[in-house]
């Protein structure tokens, strides 16, 4: 099971994976660590990543970049308008109101989503994870700006299955950067925790988070943002102002030329890396526009006053997030600050004014999102076990639910018009299970949308539920009990919907409600009451009372429990105070959504087949630039040995033809051979290795008989000392079979001499008659005759046979030595006899005369 972190950037994105070791950052083809997030589309094929950046200057209205700020908003938002002036490529607006890509793509042009665009996007980051842990990537995790809508972390899920990932959460930047700094340390107190602001400076957007860190645990207590403060604006700053100074000195327009405006931006941001360490720095372009080469200055101070509206807004998110997490400045212990964009020195000196302390830089910038994230795809996997430490993370929108009210339903009648209640706070924890208990006796139609769009600058409607049909008892309506769950990557859906009617038995046309008695269980914060046929909708607080609030708001009791909670025992209890219950029946309603905005089912897998299609000629054309290339190196390789150490092997005539035929394959490469398929180029190359291969193999032998002669005479030799040897070891061995092996020694000496003296008599060019192929066959034959000969176990000898004891002569006694004779001395003993130790050795038989 792959354990991948993924953090994708407006400008680069960067691929973290787990180790045994740890966390690694891997490296891409390129061996750079982070991976431009840009999509190329040629005529031939696409180009992603390194390739895709290097693409951009020559084919700029083709190119895409700044994926991140089109996925998921509204062609008609004003602030998706300022991000398209920046860009070379065209995007228009759609039939559902989203923007739409063009680009000319196998010669005619192409639209495509921005979620189309992220899933090539997606594929690269995949491959390059592939490639170096050498295993199928499918699980990971990606991190997100806390300010992503939920139709824009759909549309991440949406493009993440295009790409064949399967996420197992969506981790907000800022609570990857906290786990990453925080699962390291070793000084964190046990009990009172410490508050650390971390402050993401990126390409595009601002981020600040404050945690409270303790050892073994993390909890999110305020997100701010700003998404239009990032480093692009001071790069925006500075093309706006030697755009306006090259007008006036140069009287060219950068804006009229798109590769124009793509050189001044990459020097801008060049520049502003300069005067993030230096006073003073120069701009220098050659040939920007009109074949005019440029030139500006500017110093550190200048760069500063015409970036004042920008670090304006950098002081905002700071006093926000200080608010909600309901801390003073003194009570902050540390800053940290990381993202690309925030080595800019007035940056660091706002932030130092306003905490009154020095932001600290002791993550990586750049790296430490994906290797939060690959941290938390660790604490989600089961393949590494990875030390305690909770993350409790929160959701920074309120978010609401609203439907309409019917009149004349039920005993009294609901209120008419649309009812509404918020369902998912702000701060509301990640992941989360909410309830709302409504009374309705017909098909209700749910709608899920933002509490407050202030912040977001996006549509206020999420998804809209389709609740029913279901039936209800005469006259009666149900008690109908929606879950709407907050999932671990940020996403709020209708879970369910249960229909809870009471049962009745039919006795003789009788209505009876049957009663039956339950014990109470005591469950903190989980109990309901019933609901009053005359109320809408109910709600009940943590402690068990109920709320004498407007209509619509949900059961804190359960919307309180996390997700971990689901499984608790919840029961339905009557306010009677013996606790009885009522038997009841419980159905579940059908639930059917409609997400505005978002990809359906069929259209996701349209964009999965699409994506494998383009995936399959990139592959296509990478195998046929790899057969040019081919052709190519061969042409180039063969055309030098042959004036060089092929010269001898080859005769003139047949060195000037064959290189009169790499000449015409060369011009043909550069002239009508431009463009030609695969299997062209493979059999231009198998034209061209016809003629070479035989020059090649007469090298080759060359080359090779004499260390493969010497072998073969070497095994002659040894197997010959063997066979005359006298050596005791080979006594066993008959005289006709060491004879063998010295005739087949002979042969191989006679059949080795006669074809070294063929051999020598031919020149170098001509076709050899002693190849090292039959030389090692000999040497095998050899072998296969000779070692089973001389390789044969000496015989085993026989065992000896034991002589038989002598049994004593009559009238004599035996002595305990053994001897024969009496000891008159000894006394008499009980004790067997101990036989000497006999010889065990045979004497050898005499020779028998002839």
């Amino acid at each position: 099971m792959s354990v991948v972190g993924f953090d994708f950037g407006n400008e680069s994105c960067v691929v973290a994976v787990a180790r045994q070791r740890g966390i690694d950052v891997v490296l891409n083809d390129e061996s750079k660590r982070e991976t431009p997030a840009i999509v190329s589309f040629g005529e031939k094929q696409r180009f992603v990543g390194t390739a895709g950046a290097a693409s951009a200057l020559m084919n700029p209205k083709n190119t895409i970049s700044q994926i991140k700020r089109l996925i998921g908003r509204r062609f008609s938002d004003p602030e998706l308008h300022r991000d398209l002036k920046s860009v070379p490529f065209t995007v228009t607006e759609g039939s559902d109101g989203y923007p739409l890509i063009h680009a000319r793509y196998l010669g005619e042009t192409r639209t495509f989503t921005p979620t189309q665009v992220l899933g090539m996007l997606f594929s690269n980051l995949k491959g390059i994870a592939e490639k170096n842990l050498n295993a199928a990537v499918v699980d990971c995790c990606i991190g997100i700006p806390v300010y992503f809508t939920d139709l824009q972390r759909r549309a991440i899920l949406d493009a993440a299955a295009i790409a064949g990932l399967h996420p197992l959460r969506l981790i907000h930047e800022t609570t990857a950067t906290a786990l990453a700094y925080g699962i390291y340390k070793t000084d964190l107190p046990e009990n009172d925790p410490i508050n650390i602001a971390f402050v993401d400076v990126g390409h595009s957007s601002l981020q600040v988070c404050i945690a409270a860190l303790k050892k073994g645990q993390l909890k999110i207590l305020a997100h701010s943002f700003d998404r239009s403060v990032g480093g692009r604006d001071f790069d925006e700053v500075l093309f706006e102002h030697f755009a306006a100074k090259f007008k006036e000195e140069y009287k060219i327009d950068v804006y009229q030329n798109a590769r124009a405006c793509l050189r001044l931006r990459a020097a801008c941001e060049k520049l502003k890396k300069v005067l993030s360490a230096n006073p003073v720095a120069p701009l220098n372009i050659e040939c920007l526009m009109d074949e005019k080469d440029v030139r500006g200055i500017i110093k550190r101070e200048e760069f500063e006053q015409i970036s004042i509206p920008i670090l304006e807004r950098v002081k905002k998110p700071l006093e926000k997030a200080l608010t909600e997490a309901g801390l003073t400045i003194d009570q902050i212990h540390t800053v940290e600050v990381v993202g690309s964009g925030s080595r800019v020195p007035a940056i660091i000196k706002i932030m130092t004014d306003f905490f009154g302390k020095e932001p600290r830089r002791t993550m990586n910038a750049s790296e430490c999102v994906a290797k939060g994230c690959a941290l938390e795809c660790a604490i989600l996997s089961p393949t590494f076990r990875v030390k305690e430490f909770q993350v409790n993370e929160s959701f920074p929108f309120p978010i609401s639910m609203s439907w309409k009210g019917v009149a004349g339903e039920g005993q009294n009648g609901a209120a008419e018009g649309q009812q509404s209640t918020v369902v998912i706070p702000k701060g509301t924890p990640i992941p989360s299970l909410k309830a709302v208990t409504i009374m309705r006796s017909g098909t209700l139609v749910v709608d899920l949308h933002y509490a407050d769009v202030s912040e977001l600058q996006a549509p206020a409607q999420i998804s809209t539920y389709t609740i029913g049909p279901f039936q209800s008892a005469k006259g009666d309506r149900a008690k109908l009990k929606v879950r709407v769950r907050l999932n671990l990557h940020g996403i709020v859906s209708i879970e369910s919907a249960t229909g809870v009617y009471r049962a009745f038995q039919f006795l003789s046309q009788l209505l009876e409600e049957e009663e039956i008695d339950v014990p109470l269980v005591k469950e903190a914060a989980l109990m309901e009451t019933d609901v009053p046929p005359e109320s809408d909708v109910t709600m009940q607080d943590a402690k068990g009372d109920p709320a004498a609030a407007e209509n619509g708001v949900p059961d804190s009791a359960e919307a309180s429990a996390p997700e971990t909670e689901d499984k608790t025992v919840k029961m339905d209890t009557d306010t009677k105070a013996d606790a009885s219950k009522k038997k009841v029946k419980k159905i579940t309603v059908p639930v059917s959504e409609v997400v505005h905005g978002g990809l359906s089912k069929g259209e996701v897998e349209k964009a999965v087949e699409k994506e494998f299609e383009m995936a399959l000629q990139d592959r296509v054309m990478e195998e046929t630039k790899d057969r040019k290339n081919a052709v190519e190196a061969y042409v180039y390789d063969m055309r030098n040995k042959l004036n060089d150490k092929y010269f001898e092997f080859v005769t003139p005539s047949e060195k000037d033809e064959f290189i009169a035929t790499l000449q015409e394959v060369e011009d043909w490469l550069y002239e009508d051979g431009e463009d030609e398929t695969k299997s062209v180029y493979t059999a231009k190359l198998e034209e061209l290795k016809k003629k070479g291969d035989p020059i090649e193999e007469r090298f080759k032998e060359h080359t090779e008989r004499g260390g493969v002669v010497q072998q073969l005479a070497q095994c002659v030799n040894s197997f010959r000392e063997a066979a005359v040897s006298a050596d005791p070891k080979f006594d066993h061995i008959e005289l006709p079979e060491k004879q063998k092996v010295l005739n087949a020694c002979v042969e191989a000496e006679v059949w080795l001499r006669e074809k070294q003296q063929q051999q020598d008599a031919l020149p170098k060019y001509a076709t050899p008659v002693l190849r090292t192929a039959d030389i090692v066959k000999k040497a095998d034959e050899v072998t296969r005759l000779c070692r089973p000969i001389m390789t044969k176990p000496k015989p085993t000898p026989p065992k000896p046979a034991t002589p038989e004891p002598q049994q004593p002569q009559a009238g004599e006694a035996q002595s305990p030595g053994g001897d024969g004779n009496a000891n008159p001395g000894a006394s008499e003993s009980h004790e067997e006899p101990i036989p000497e130790p006999m010889d065990t050795e045979k004497p050898e038989p005499a020779p028998s005369a002839a």
